[in-house]
């Protein structure tokens, strides 16, 4: 999924946010604050996580409404084979973005109104904390190790580099990029969440 978004990076540039669901691959039930590597990756690169509200599909109304028409035009019924059904697919990308007009597009087709982003993508950025006291690594099973403790953080933000700054006598807070994700307790050797700086805050679509 990482290589697509990449290629897809590469040809269009970066978007500002991504919209999904609540789901796999672009959220994770058990990562922290509902994370998942795929969505990290996205974070690393700046782009913004926009999650819609879980039961509410019309959040992302255009997006559900376009799955409604492929399904309409490419598996009912499906074709005899693959390489059929990989016809009608590419037949459906073909009219359904240079040919079908669009009433939320003032009737243009996508391909009109289409325009590649001005970010361009050039890999994955560093992340520096100039405003901590200094940064950590996430190891591979997720910890993070402080005056030799071992603190469970989340296995979604294995290699990732993290922020922290003592706040009080033995208190930690720790970032990721320019998201607070909680506060350390070294005598409890836990990390306290707080409140999600990934939650449901959308843009109007344009």
């Amino acid at each position: 999924m990482g290589n697509t978004f990449v290629r897809l990076f590469k040809e269009r540039g970066l978007p500002a946010a991504i919209r999904s669901d609540n789901g796999l691959p672009f959220a994770s039930p058990n990562g922290l604050y509902n994370l998942s590597k795929l969505s990290v990756f996205w974070l690393r690169l700046g782009i913004a996580i926009e999650r819609i509200r879980p039961g509410t599909p019309q959040q992302n109304g255009r997006h559900e409404r376009m799955h409604r028409t492929l399904k309409q035009e490419i598996a009912r019924p499906p074709g005899m084979n693959a390489l059929q059904q990989q016809g009608r697919f590419d037949d459906f990308v073909s009219e359904f973005n240079e040919e079908r007009p669009h009433e939320a597009l003032a009737m243009k087709t996508p391909a009109e109104a289409y325009a590649p982003s001005s970010r361009p993508y050039e890999g994955l950025p560093g992340v520096e904390y100039p405003f901590h006291d200094r940064d950590i690594l996430v190891t591979a099973c997720g910890r993070i190790c402080m005056a030799r403790k071992k603190i469970n953080v989340s296995t979604v933000l294995a290699g990732q580099r993290l922020g922290i700054t003592e706040v009080d006598d033995g208190i930690w807070l720790v970032s990721f990029m320019r998201y607070d994700l909680g506060y350390i307790d070294l005598e409890q050797r836990t990390l306290q969440t707080i409140d999600n700086p990934f939650g449901t805050r959308l843009s109007p679509m344009s």
